[in-house]
């Protein structure tokens, strides 16, 4: 089965495919072998966008990317990054409320779990990180914050995320975290890219 590959601007091509599974391996394959002329990569939750130097490159490699086939997604290629946790949320006492839990039991099962970051998006360096347990899914907020600190940890669906910077945000926040998930005199600014292994370590102190 051919992939969807649409133009996008005269530099880049979109690739949609089923789920953000399948986009992360994609966007792994793509990164390995890149076609020629490839400048930029973005993976997104069903979608890989592909940036060309120039409106020729992006024209000849676009029968040749209908033609790729998905691969199976390895979780444990991934890099590992531990993210130091203090699990003092705003929003953690009513999260085990809703659950039926502990605030103990939420905070387990958070930091018990690895994650993969399946794809950046919403701000620069917003992690969206798969593997949060089944039993932990909510919604997000009915009534968004106007101001989420940069640091916090939170969590919305089946996602788990660290906010990079302030913003407002409707994800419901576990804790916090003093690493910086965004730097510009970093190269590559985010500090968790696609295809990462993510643990939280909870910090006592």
């Amino acid at each position: 089965m051919s992939l969807r590959v649409l133009a996008y601007g005269e530099r880049a091509l979109l690739i949609e495919v089923a789920d953000h599974h399948e986009a992360l391996a994609l966007y792994d394959d793509i990164r390995r072998e890149p076609p020629v002329g490839v400048v930029d990569l973005v993976s997104a939750a069903a979608s890989v966008l592909v940036v060309f130097a120039d409106e020729e490159s992006a024209q000849a490699a676009s029968s040749t990317l209908r033609t790729r086939s998905v691969p199976r997604v390895d979780r444990a290629v991934g890099d590992l990054v531990e993210v130091p946790a203090h699990y003092d949320g705003a929003d953690l006492g009513e999260v085990a409320e809703s659950l039926g839990m502990s605030v103990e039991e939420v905070v387990r099962r958070h930091e018990i779990a690895e994650y993969l970051v399946a794809f950046v998006g919403f701000a620069p360096g917003f992690a969206y990180l798969t593997g949060l347990d089944p039993a932990l899914h909510m919604p997000r907020r009915s009534v968004p914050r106007t101001r989420v600190p940069a640091g916090s940890i939170a969590m919305a669906g089946e996602y788990t995320a660290v906010y990079p910077r302030e913003s407002p945000g409707g994800w419901r926040l576990l804790g916090h975290t003093t690493l910086d998930m965004w730097d510009l005199d970093r190269e590559p600014p985010a500090l968790l890219q696609p295809g990462m292994r993510v643990r939280f370590r909870r910090v006592t102190r």
